[in-house]
């Protein structure tokens, strides 16, 4: 019973140091810049939600983030929805299933899930595959269904791989790099940008009381500490005629 413990317990490690080592890039977020998460947001509705919906996340939520009412009616919601109504898929899962092999995945919690960091990092890293069935693939996401929707801003990239050996050993390292073929219609910077603000409204998604909840958890602990040292108190005064 204790080998079979120690077996279920390895099994993870072992999974992790199998996979492929990806250096992730830091997403530049920050959940308190309601700007940033407004241009999310329409990032999220004009290059996203085609496909993939944040079913958590209501069209009336968006107010957190600065836009009332109006706004939403004006600028998110293009296809009959209503303020009320959750940010679901505009096409069906068996369309999207036949289109790309699988259905795409609900966005809400895919920040939390994967990191930010990650999708960062992933949204700058498709190049151009012609064995793919999309002519795109990725290198933080090999083989991956989905097709590179932000081309047209990025532009195109390739995969660029050198093969070196070392003359000592005898083994040959490769590098893989990711190069511009093409321009798209964003420069470097600004498409980093771009991205970083569709990363930042996902991860407001996935936690979108997170500034309200770390406030009360300040709060709670502060009570904490105020009723121990209560304790302590009432303990010592309990006690002190006690041999």
């Amino acid at each position: 019973m204790k080998k079979l413990l120690l077996l279920l317990l390895a099994i993870p490690a072992l999974a992790f140091a199998s996979g492929p080592k990806v250096t992730l890039d830091a997403a530049p977020i920050n959940g308190q810049d309601k700007a940033s998460l407004q241009r999310g947001a329409q990032a999220f509705v004009n290059h996203c939600l085609n496909c993939h919906g944040a079913t958590a996340m209501r069209y009336a939520g968006l107010t957190g983030i600065g836009l009332t009412e109006n706004q939403i009616r004006e600028n998110l919601l293009f296809t009959g929805e209503k303020v009320g109504d959750p940010m679901a898929a505009a096409m069906a899962p068996s369309v999207a299933k036949a289109a790309f092999g699988v259905v795409p995945p609900d966005l809400s919690l895919i920040a939390r899930s994967r990191s930010p960091d990650w999708l960062y990092t992933y949204m700058r890293s498709f190049y151009r595959d012609p064995a793919a069935k999309s002519g795109w693939n990725n290198t933080v996401f090999p083989n991956v269904a989905m097709p590179h929707v932000l081309w047209d801003l990025q532009g195109g990239q390739a995969l660029q791989v050198t093969k070196k050996q070392d003359a000592s050993t005898g083994d040959t390292h490769e590098s893989r790099k990711l190069v511009m073929e093409s321009r798209g219609s964003l420069s470097a910077l600004e498409y980093d940008r771009y991205v970083a603000d569709l990363v930042n409204f996902l991860a407001y998604v996935g936690e979108p009381n997170q500034k309200s909840r770390h406030k009360w958890g300040v709060l709670v602990l502060f009570f904490l500490a105020v009723f121990i040292v209560l304790t302590l108190l009432l303990k010592q005064e309990y006690w002190k005629d006690v041999r």
